[in-house]
């Protein structure tokens, strides 16, 4: 007797749909085929314990299985339940008539218990596609996957509860998620607060600039003046994300079964901090069968690299093609991924080896051949990429004691949105630019036009602070979003003389 049964695979950030096919005839023998990995060639010992703990028999008989399309590799644990269903089936123990009208997936324990799966909502958005009625998999993962419309989705506990739907009817209680009411309950609650911070209200404006603008940003400075702390509250002032902008990472974070357990849309904006030892493909995404990396999982978010030149250097050159293109595609003899990857670098180092240099009451340990070989780790081009740098001195003690509340996130999340609502009515003709940072030289040409006072300002401080080429584009990219804030149509010499500030690692004697 021949069953179907179907399934998904997740290639990239999408899904493809997996026919199960099972036939079993007279003879003795287990045989699985269309390149499954070792998860699922295993999964016969656990489907055999699962269906006899729940009272069922794993049929003594030539059993053939095929998982096509036959030349697509499959890998994980997740077909579990599929395969179970589908030799019950077909060994007759059960009656599956609508059985081919639903995506089935989940991993079975022993006891018949279902494990959570990895990529639960591309393959949701995949089976409402291709017009299937439901999706039936575990529990964990049937918010993820009730995001999608116009699909039925059953979160299971058992395969029990599974077999008594087709065997006997009995109703499954499909998940329901109010979509828009989850993603904007948690836009008014950020959990880190620009009020908790003490002091640094000019490190706080240079933030403020950065996420209006969308501009990449390092933070020089010693040990525990605040850098760390600073960046972790950058996203609670980002613009709330668009449904789409939700979707697309929520997408992303579930192929890597990073999505939170009963969670189903991710509203807030990632924030991605890897340590300085990570490897040149965790970072961009990669392995035999490839995963996103950190660059994919801060997409429409935050990536921050504490002590940036303590990273490898290959693993940040590997970056600066990412940063441009705003995605990464891996390459493999058989096949092409392209993962999204359009993120916002905040970075923070110290000054020197010894972390104290630009601190006035802290004595210099490093010498200037050490300074230089540390600063010199950061490669020009990286730099390059990366519209403000920022001074960060320790907060004084009668600042760190004040028991006045500073500005919330809220409040300068207002601003920062109002500021981007001026860069998307300005950038509505371009298609792959959505704010200030993304401007090219053409565009720059077009919108950062200066008058002749402003001109004079500009070439007077990159002529005294011996200011290097590259810092030109983004001291008027810098000044354009300033300009922004201050909802001014024009760029005046005031917002260049505020931008001519947030380039301190172009000054001559900064890096070389």
């Amino acid at each position: 007797m021949l069953v179907k049964v179907f399934g998904s695979s997740v290639f990239g950030v999408d899904a493809e749909i997996i026919t199960i096919e099972i036939n079993m005839e007279k003879g003795i023998g287990y045989h699985l085929v269309g390149l499954p990995d070792n998860a699922i060639r295993e999964s016969s010992f656990r489907i055999q314990a699962a269906l006899k703990n729940n009272g069922f028999k794993f049929p003594g008989k030539k059993i053939i299985i095929n998982m096509a399309p036959a030349d697509m590799r499959k890998e994980g644990s997740a077909y579990d339940l599929s395969l179970a269903l589908g030799i019950l089936s077909a060994s007759s123990q059960i009656k599956c008539e609508d059985i081919d009208r639903y995506i089935i997936m989940g991993e079975l324990s022993l006891d018949g218990s279902l494990q959570p799966i990895k990529g639960a909502l591309p393959i949701a958005i995949k089976a409402r596609q291709e017009g299937f009625k439901g999706f039936i998999l575990p529990k964990q993962n049937a918010k993820e996957a009730a995001i999608v419309d116009d699909l039925d989705v059953f979160g299971i506990e058992s395969i029990s509860e599974v077999i008594n739907f087709f065997d006997k009817g009995e109703a499954l209680e499909p998940t329901q998620v109010n979509t828009r009411e989850l993603f904007y309950d948690n836009l008014a609650h950020p959990e880190y607060d620009f009020a908790d911070v003490k002091g640094q209200e000019s490190i706080k404006r240079c933030m403020e600039i950065a996420a209006a603008g969308g501009h990449n940003i390092i933070m020089v400075g010693p040990p525990g003046s605040g850098k760390t702390m600073l960046a972790k509250r950058l996203p609670g002032i980002l613009p709330p994300m668009s449904l789409h902008e939700a979707l697309e990472t929520t997408k992303i974070h579930s192929v890597v079964g990073r999505v939170r357990e009963n969670v189903g849309l991710m509203a807030e904006r990632p924030f991605r901090s890897p340590h300085h030892t990570i490897s040149d493909v965790a970072l961009v995404g990669g392995g035999a069968y490839p995963q996103p990396g950190e660059i994919s999982l801060a997409h429409n978010g935050i990536l921050f690299l504490d002590e940036l030149p303590e990273f490898k250097r290959t693993v940040l050159e590997v970056m600066r093609q990412p940063l441009e293109d705003r995605e990464v595609t891996i390459s493999r003899a058989k096949f092409t991924v392209t993962y999204p990857s359009s993120f916002m670098l905040v970075a923070s180092m110290n000054p020197s080896p010894g972390g104290y240099f630009n601190d006035p009451d802290a004595p210099v340990t490093s010498s200037p051949a050490e300074i230089q070989r540390y600063l010199g780790k950061i490669s020009g081009p990286l730099l390059d990429r990366i519209d403000i740098h920022i001074e960060v001195t320790p907060v004084p003690f009668d600042e760190l004691s004040d028991e006045r509340k500073g500005e919330t996130s809220v409040e300068i999340r207002e601003r920062v949105t109002k500021a981007r609502a001026f860069q998307t009515e300005r950038f509505k003709a371009f298609e792959n630019v959505h704010y200030n940072a993304q401007m090219n030289v053409k565009h720059i040409k077009q919108f950062c036009q200066l008058e002749e006072s402003s001109k004079t300002l500009l070439k007077t401080a990159m002529e005294r602070l011996n200011l290097s080429a590259r810092a030109y584009d983004r001291i008027l990219k810098v000044s354009r979003t300033i300009a922004d804030l201050d909802a001014s149509p024009k760029i005046t010499g005031t917002h260049i003389s505020e931008a001519i500030q947030y380039r301190s690692l172009d000054r001559d004697g900064w890096l070389g």
